[in-house]
């Protein structure tokens, strides 16, 4: 085992995490976009779509909505505290029967034969967390799949401006009041953050060139028993593109959810936010918006892709 499964299963198995993920989209803006944006892909594309491959699924945002779509759907995650919060979840949603819980790392599909699913996804990068094995594992995912794949990655281009950004997410966050241990975290580092701030071009420069997001440090944190952030690999557009085609994908489509959203101020967005109407027309909108290739890098986090085998 290298150190991209080991430090995923440590970090994604904090007692906290499956109950945190659960809520996301109930704490910032950015995780209601790029989640609205990639269910409209999912409806949209699940005529012949019987079986469903959902690699690195959390608590299950995805994998029981396509239960509830007469998906059967194999649910296929690192944590066990995620597998047990998606099997709590979809147990509430009357779907348990139709999803298939397995705990594993996307680095060892060899248990899956060739065409397996008709659909195979992987959604909110945990692909860039398996780095250095991020294109075999592309691969595999593809190799499984019998009709169609959908993966998102962590973008390269996207990622870029928040190392001139600190508080970032801080635009995001839908209700300062929220007890949510991380907005709190944000609102109360947000001066910090700005004074401690200084722009490295060399460290920006590297990451535009190798498009790598930690190393040395979150080994050696591992190895003195820390649970850090995963080591991250993130993806040009075109890169993930030439990748998907050399294994056999066709009709391939790139996104960027966020591109739209991350123009507005926070304030904007809040009033979108709370108001019906305007929040389904903007997240209308900016699916569209999004969806355009010359806007597909600049996603707020995640770079979207799917097609056809």
């Amino acid at each position: 085992m290298d150190y991209s499964q080991k430090i995923s299963e440590r970090m994604w198995n904090l007692p906290d995490k499956g109950e945190a993920e659960s809520r996301r989209e109930e704490t910032f803006m950015d995780d209601i976009i790029q989640k609205d944006h990639i269910e409209r892909k999912l409806l949209s594309r699940l005529e012949g779509i019987q079986t469903v491959f959902d690699g690195g699924a959390g608590c299950g945002r995805f994998s029981i909505l396509l239960a509830k779509q007469g998906c059967k759907v194999t649910h296929f995650d690192i944590s066990q505290s995620m597998l047990d919060k998606a099997r709590e979840l979809a147990e509430q949603a009357g779907v348990l029967d139709r999803i298939d819980f397995v705990k594993g790392a996307l680095e060892d599909l060899s248990g899956y034969a060739d065409r397996s699913f008709d659909l195979v996804v992987s959604f909110d990068a945990p692909i860039s967390y398996t780095y250095p094995n991020q294109e075999r594992v592309i691969g595999e995912l593809v190799r499984i799949a019998k009709k169609r794949v959908m993966f998102s990655v962590s973008s390269r281009l996207g990622t870029l401006p928040y190392f001139s950004n600190p508080i970032q997410k801080n635009s995001f966050i839908l209700d300062e009041n929220s007890e949510d241990s991380w907005v709190q975290w944000c609102i109360s580092n947000r001066q910090n953050a700005i004074d401690s701030f200084r722009f490295e071009k060399s460290r920006v420069e590297q990451l535009a060139l190798d498009g790598l997001l930690g190393g040395e440090t979150e080994i050696e944190e591992y190895e003195q028993g820390g649970a850090p952030w995963c080591i991250t690999y993130t993806f040009l557009p075109d890169e993930l593109e030439s990748l998907l085609q050399s294994f056999g994908v066709k009709n391939i489509e790139l996104a960027g959810p966020g591109a739209y959203a991350r123009t507005l101020p926070r304030e904007i967005l809040v009033k979108i936010m709370k108001d019906p109407q305007q929040r389904e027309d903007f997240l209308d909108f900016c699916c569209q918006y999004d969806s355009n290739r010359f806007v597909c890098g600049m996603g707020k986090d995640n770079l979207f892709a799917m097609g056809d085998l």
